[in-house]
């Protein structure tokens, strides 16, 4: 995963943690903060629509379709895997 990837950008079966969630507007990041997307969490991507559609991603226990573009606000980190 590069260092500045987005979660629009990473692979369906890969995970990453996220560390910031930009330029969205106060409805949106509550609706996303709702869903258990916040910094610090770890994010799988699941699958990836065809055409440019939804991701289908898990955040704990959720799993969210998520339009590409609230997608590409989501900066990532890899992941830590526990010892």
């Amino acid at each position: 995963m590069p260092a500045s990837a987005t979660l629009e950008q990473l692979a369906p079966g890969s995970r990453a943690c996220i560390a910031e969630i930009t330029e969205l507007d106060d409805r949106i990041r509550a609706r996303m903060f709702a869903l258990g997307l916040r910094i610090g969490r770890e994010v799988a991507v699941l699958r990836r629509a065809a055409l440019g559609g939804p991701l289908h991603i898990r955040v704990g226990s959720t799993e969210i379709m998520m339009r590409r573009r609230e997608a590409g606000l989501i900066q990532l980190k890899p992941s830590v895997d526990p010892a």
